[in-house]
């Protein structure tokens, strides 16, 4: 009996390290060559991005989205052509009205009963740029842990204000965005793999963070989860997609309701 209860431990304990050796390779699958080579993303951060994406609906899924729009903090609305990268911006604050192309920095800024070329004033259109890479940001994020330029490090587990069990990621910047020296913590829920909670650092040496919001009420946007319309009533809101838009939206400065 001695002999045969030996046995069976030795196979179960095979069992287990086989069952562990796949988890880990899962893992290791899922870090592609470009990742493990790239020194400002840690290994096991890299993972849990990749399962984020996954969980968003995938990147073929992010890669194929056409028009989004989505107001920011009721002050602003924004729509996007994700394909050509270009954007609309109406600000409802001095009624100015912002169309540019996010890839060759030019476009046109239109305040009431007058218009700015870009040629003329280059500062107008980067004004335009930093509204667009900061509203983006809010929406956004959990698609982009993986960018050129982002520091993607795992911190620990924690839980979020409302007690949600959490993987905690830090990104910091490289010389990227508008505001390089910013940090922000990103809570991972471990159950779903969205992202629920993040923490905003104004300089990567704080210790404590400026603000923490929510990222909550997910909804499925053909496809994309996307969080809006939060708990707390900041950020994106009024979100929609879209497969085809009238091509005037992004030229012309007349009057264009995609929002409500």
């Amino acid at each position: 009996m001695r002999k045969i209860s030996q046995y069976s431990f030795v196979i179960l304990f095979c069992l287990i390290c086989i069952s562990s050796c796949k988890n880990i390779n899962s893992d290791q699958a899922s870090i592609s060559q470009e990742d493990v080579n790239d020194n400002s993303k840690d290994p096991k951060a890299v993972v849990i991005a990749n399962k984020v994406m996954d969980a968003m609906g995938g990147q073929q899924k992010w890669d194929d989205l056409k028009y989004v729009s989505w107001t920011f903090f009721n002050a602003r609305h924004l729509l996007w052509d994700k394909q050509n990268n270009r954007v609309r911006i109406e600000n409802t604050t001095d009624s100015s009205l912002y169309l540019v192309n996010l890839d060759t920095g030019k476009g046109k800024k239109q305040s009431p009963g007058k218009l700015v070329l870009s040629e003329t004033n280059q500062l107008a259109i980067d004004k335009g740029k930093s509204i667009w890479i900061n509203d983006m940001y809010w929406l956004f994020m959990p698609f982009k842990l993986r960018d050129p330029g982002v520091n993607l490090k795992y911190l620990r587990e924690g839980k979020t204000l409302t007690g949600i069990k959490c993987d905690v990621l830090e990104l910091t910047f490289d010389e990227v965005g508008d505001t390089p020296d910013n940090k922000y913590e990103v809570y991972v829920d471990q159950s779903d793999n969205l992202v629920k909670q993040w923490s905003f650092y104004n300089r990567w040496d704080k210790k404590e963070p400026s603000a923490i919001w929510p990222w909550d009420n997910y909804k499925s946007y053909d496809g994309l989860m996307l969080s809006a319309d939060r708990s707390d009533k900041k950020g994106p809101s009024n979100v929609k997609v879209y497969d085809t838009i009238d091509e005037k939206a992004f030229t012309d400065l007349a009057e264009f309701k995609f929002y409500e």
